[in-house]
């Protein structure tokens, strides 16, 4: 049995753990609900870096590494790798998918802020389901915009943003209502891939309604990468189990 060192951040992630043993360890940034119902252990909170994580490897002996984080989670994702390099165990990724365009979507991608700040200039009305980000940038809103901000906490927005806390899945007719009422003229969005935040995205297609994507980033190689849980589970089952 090979204990595993389990680095969450997305529901497959939570899928996964609950299905492991309380030899094995459940981590989390810190960020949205912690699970309190899991058979494994369970942490919140940062290592210090890829040495801090490769130490903590090492002091309680775990055998593998997986990373199960957001797909834009670069920088955790490369404090993994190298991590299990430096304790010299394996390290596994589960890296779903990507969102795929159809042909009756137009979507755009841009490669970062700046980038989509250039390209929001001609709406009034978008609305971010990206995250945090926005929210470090409600003070440079354009006169002519007003921003709704969609994300795990309600936060306060200002004159021209509003601050939605919401987690999904979301439903179609939810979206549909949520557009509605806002008069989204634009969608922003990362590629992040999620069922569970997919419904957005048909809601765009059947308005007309134009994506700004942020491009996914570049993450690091690992010794085994799975783009499913059914694909990850049926390797990890062998390993994990008592």
């Amino acid at each position: 049995m090979k204990r595993v060192l389990l680095l969450g951040g997305i529901g497959e992630a939570l899928a996964i753990a609950r299905r492991l043993g309380p030899q094995h360890l459940y981590s989390l940034a810190g960020l949205g609900k912690v699970p309190d119902d899991l058979a494994c252990e369970v942490r919140v909170g940062g290592y210090g870096g890829a040495e801090g994580l490769a130490q903590f490897i090492r002091e309680r002996g775990f055998d593998l590494l997986l990373d199960a984080t957001h797909p834009y989670a670069a920088q955790i994702s490369a404090n993994a790798a190298r991590a299990a390099q430096l304790a010299g165990v394996p390290c596994w990724a589960l890296r779903r998918p990507g969102w795929q365009a159809g042909i009756d979507d137009d979507w755009r991608e841009v490669a970062g802020w700046p980038e989509l700040i250039a390209a929001l200039e001609p709406f009034g009305n978008p609305l971010f389901t990206m995250g945090r980000e926005p929210l470090e940038h409600l003070e440079e809103i354009p006169a002519h915009q007003h921003w709704t901000v969609r994300c795990l906490q309600s936060l306060p927005g200002n004159a021209r943003a509003d601050v939605l806390g919401a987690r999904g899945p979301f439903t179609l007719e939810g979206e549909r209502e949520l557009f509605t009422r806002l008069g989204t003229d634009v969608l922003v969005s990362k590629n992040s891939g999620s069922q569970a935040t997919e419904p957005k995205l048909q809601v765009a297609r059947e308005r007309g309604v134009p994506v700004l994507i942020l491009a996914r980033p570049a993450l690091p190689e690992v010794d085994r990468e799975f783009a499913s849980i059914d694909s990850l589970w049926q390797a990890l089952e062998p390993l994990a189990a008592d």
